[in-house]
């Protein structure tokens, strides 16, 4: 491998042909780093040495890019976490919109079959009155019962 380096005196060529390839200025700096990359590989897996310098030059240039046009990481110290305001949810506030959602699904099940079908078709579904009606084979009147119905058994169930 020192061989290889020792006997090209292509170091400018490739530097600049990285650059062409990458249009960027520090085409130096990413040989240099594709080199060191080459020395902690086993050289001898490589067949065009050359062309493992460029691309590996090239990967380097594009994720360095990436990182330019995304914008570094930056890290928060615990002190100034404190500035931040957490907008979500406390923990708290989770668990009993947890338990209130299972209430509710319990409460669900407990409406009788054609009041739950009929609620789930309207409020999931989102069916109309009519288009309900129409699959039971009822009035829009029955379908208003039956909603007005699962609504007050549902609210009664959220509130005791």
């Amino acid at each position: 491998m020192t061989e290889w380096v020792q006997s090209q005196s292509c170091w400018s060529l490739l530097s600049s042909r990285i650059q062409r390839r990458t249009g960027r200025r520090d085409s130096e700096d990413l040989l240099q780093s594709a080199f060191l990359k080459l020395l902690e590989l086993k050289p001898s897996n490589i067949r065009n040495v050359e062309a493992y310098l460029v691309r590996t030059a090239q990967n380097t240039a594009y994720d360095t890019g990436r990182r330019e046009r995304n914008g570094s990481l930056s890290f928060i110290e615990d002190e100034d976490i404190k500035e931040f305001p957490c907008n979500g949810p406390t923990p708290v506030e989770t668990v009993m919109s947890r338990q209130r959602l299972d209430i509710l699904e319990e409460a669900i099940r407990d409406l009788d079959v054609r009041t739950r079908e009929i609620f789930l078709l309207h409020r999931v579904e989102d069916l109309s009155y009519a288009q309900i009606a129409k699959c039971f084979g009822c009035s829009v009147s029955n379908v208003e019962k039956h909603i007005s119905k699962a609504l007050a058994f549902l609210t009664k169930r959220l509130l005791d």
